[in-house]
C-alpha cells in the first residue's frame, strides 16, 4: 500500500476505529481512509493547533478569575466581619492596635487604576499562554517528528491531537495551584 505524502488539511480526523479493525484484513502501517504526517512542519502544524485550542482556555479561565479578583475585590466589610465576631459573653472593645491596621495608606500611583491593573494582568495570562502553547508545541511537535521518522512510522493525525490534550492538561495541573496562591 502506498502513502500519498501530499500536505494534509487540518484538521483531517478520521475515525480511528479503522486502525484497530481486524475485520477488514490484515493491519497494514497505513489504512484506506486515514490521514497521516510525513512532514515535519506538518506535524509541528498539527500539533500547534490543537495545543491553542486546548491550552489557551485553561490559561484564558485562570486569567479571568484573577481579573475579577483584581477589578472587583470582596469588600473588607465581609472579610473582617468573621475574625471580629465576637460572642455575647465577652464585649468587644477594640485597642488602639486593631484600629490603626483599617487606616488607609496614601496610594503610591494615584493615576494607575484597579482596572488598569486587572487588564494587565488578564494580557499577561492571556500572552504568557500564546508563548508556553507556541514553545510546547514546538518541542513536543518536533520531538515526536523525529521518533516517528526515526523508527520509520506513519504518524496519524490523531497523534498531535493526543499529545496536545496530555499537554494542556500536564499545564493546567501546573497553573491551578500557583493561581490559587497569588491570588
Amino acid at each position: 500500500m502506498e502513502l500519498n505524502v501530499t500536505t494534509v488539511s487540518w484538521p483531517s480526523l478520521y475515525d480511528p476505529a479503522i486502525e484497530l479493525s481486524v475485520r477488514r484484513g490484515p493491519l497494514y502501517p497505513v489504512q484506506p481512509g486515514g490521514h497521516y504526517l510525513v512532514n515535519p512542519d506538518d506535524i509541528f502544524r498539527f500539533t500547534l493547533y490543537w495545543t491553542l485550542i486546548f491550552h489557551i482556555p485553561f490559561y484564558a479561565i485562570c486569567g479571568i478569575y484573577a481579573f475579577l479578583n483584581f477589578a472587583f475585590p470582596p469588600s473588607r466589610r465581609s472579610i473582617a466581619t468573621f475574625p471580629l465576631e465576637t460572642s455575647p459573653l465577652i464585649p468587644f472593645s477594640p485597642s488602639s492596635n486593631q484600629t490603626e491596621q483599617w487606616i488607609k495608606r496614601p496610594r503610591p500611583n494615584v493615576r494607575r487604576s484597579r482596572l488598569t491593573f486587572a487588564l494587565l494582568v488578564i494580557l499577561a495570562f492571556l500572552f504568557f499562554s500564546l508563548a508556553g502553547a507556541v514553545m510546547g508545541a514546538a518541542v513536543v511537535g518536533f520531538v515526536l517528528a523525529g521518533v516517528y521518522k526515526a523508527g520509520g512510522f506513519y504518524m496519524s493525525t490523531w497523534v498531535p491531537f493526543v499529545w496536545a490534550v496530555i499537554q494542556s492538561l500536564v499545564g493546567l495541573l501546573a497553573i491551578w495551584p500557583s493561581v490559587i496562591n497569588i491570588i
